[in-house]
């Protein structure tokens, strides 16, 4: 399995235009026959004006085989991306081996946070091993959605998803975690490992799966 998360930046003029389009346009020509989408965010806290979405690929050759049946879509080439390159200032992509099952919440109304984290030179699979092992600490105050290392777009890097019923919940779950002598116990044996820590709080479009 093979997951993507693709971000698009814009201007904040461009950004109302781009979801609009999306929304009556790409997502109905696209659906999920070139690849499943898994959620559709834009970005509330930390750099605005971005949209985040995930899709998800049998594998890398699945991934290159519908993208190239899309780009002969003249619906998705003309009247999509014919239409949006003219707001889109910036694209990027990370390309994500799964480490976990994929786990959508229980209900709509969520607020979600994608962290991602670049570790040293090789430190990628270790600090994956014991954020495992820790891993049922943590969930006790908030489940985890999903755990990627970053195959292609930036090497050393690890990122996970979580959700949350709103940020009370989330400020509620991060208290309570940090108290936690087992969470405690990983961040002293995982830190080491990172050398930058990002992360984005994303809420969903009235279009994703995630809700």
């Amino acid at each position: 399995m093979l997951y993507e998360m693709r971000t698009y930046s814009f201007l904040p003029t461009e950004l109302p235009k781009y979801l609009k389009h999306a929304e009556e346009v790409g997502r109905p020509v696209r659906g999920n026959d070139y690849g499943v989408n898994c959620g559709y965010w834009t970005s509330d806290v930390g750099q605005l004006n971005q949209v985040w979405h995930l899709w998800r690929y049998e594998s890398y050759a699945h991934r290159e085989d519908l993208r190239a049946k899309l780009s002969q879509n003249k619906d998705w080439t003309e009247k999509y991306v014919g239409v949006i390159k003219e707001w889109v200032k910036r694209q990027d992509i990370r390309l994500l081996n799964p480490q976990t099952d994929f786990t959508p919440p229980e209900g709509d109304g969520n607020v979600y946070e994608y962290r991602y984290y670049r570790t040293s030179v090789g430190g990628a699979g270790p600090w994956i091993n014991h954020f495992k092992e820790a891993l049922p600490h943590r969930e006790k105050y908030s489940k985890l959605v999903g755990l990627w290392h970053t195959e292609a777009g930036q090497p050393n890097e690890v990122s996970h998803l979580w959700s949350y019923p709103d940020l009370s919940a989330r400020a509620a779950a991060r208290a309570g975690s940090i108290q936690d002598d087992g969470w405690r116990a990983f961040l002293k044996k995982g830190g080491p490992y990172l050398m930058e820590m990002n992360n984005v709080l994303l809420q969903p479009t009235n279009y994703s799966p995630l809700k």
